[in-house]
């Protein structure tokens, strides 16, 4: 058992001083949070003349989810489904399931069909920024995304073609394009909330 190393004065142990790295272990606010608390969060106030803070609309999570049917015949064209999703949000993915059997599609309940990723907190404002300001922008002859893809009570599901828009997926090790669904849960009340809340943050809607 390690001796406490003592003060030759007082004979008190001395405490242990703090590595470096865990000195400086604070990590920085990403740059859309903090946006959001500067610039969107008033602006949202002003346009629904809200008179309390907690009331403005803010993101709640982000659901990225894979489908790769192919799973039902062989569960391991799964494996690069999970890589790149965890690629692409910086998160362990979880598999997803068949909730009930369908027998048209050779699916029985419990089947592995996909992969999906749940991001909250900072992961989830980082994730939102790379999309609006990355992501998107890389898309062919991008003129926008719908203004029709609310849920009626203030969520957006945005659906992308392929992985490789992403910029952490490496072309040459893509065996297969892969299609997802980006869910955006927010905290309105109504798609009108929804819609100007993403607008603030950078969601390029189509005019």
């Amino acid at each position: 058992m390690a001796k406490e190393k003592k003060d030759k004065k007082s004979d008190k142990p001395v405490e242990a001083k703090a590595p470096e790295q865990a000195r400086h272990s604070a990590k920085e606010t990403p740059r859309l949070r903090a946006k959001f608390d500067k610039e969107v969060a008033p602006a949202l106030m002003k346009e629904f003349d809200a008179h309390n803070p907690m009331a403005v609309p803010r993101l709640h999570k982000i659901v990225v989810n894979m489908g790769v049917g192919e799973a039902t015949q062989n569960a391991k064209v799964l494996d690069p489904a999970v890589h790149e999703l965890g690629q692409i949000t910086g998160q362990k993915p979880v598999v997803t399931r068949a909730k009930k059997s369908i027998a048209a599609f050779k699916v029985r309940e419990g089947m592995p069909i996909g992969a999906m990723v749940t991001l909250r907190g900072d992961r989830m404002y980082e994730f939102f920024d790379r999309l609006v300001n990355v992501v998107l922008p890389r898309v062919r002859d991008f003129r926008g995304v719908s203004t029709k893809s609310f849920d009626g009570r203030g969520n957006y599901t945005l659906g992308l073609h392929d992985q490789l828009i992403f910029p952490e997926i490496d072309y040459a090790k893509v065996d297969k394009l892969k299609g997802m669904n980006v869910t955006i849960v927010t905290t309105a009340r109504s798609d009108e909330q929804a819609r100007a809340l993403l607008r603030h943050l950078g969601m390029p809607f189509r005019p």
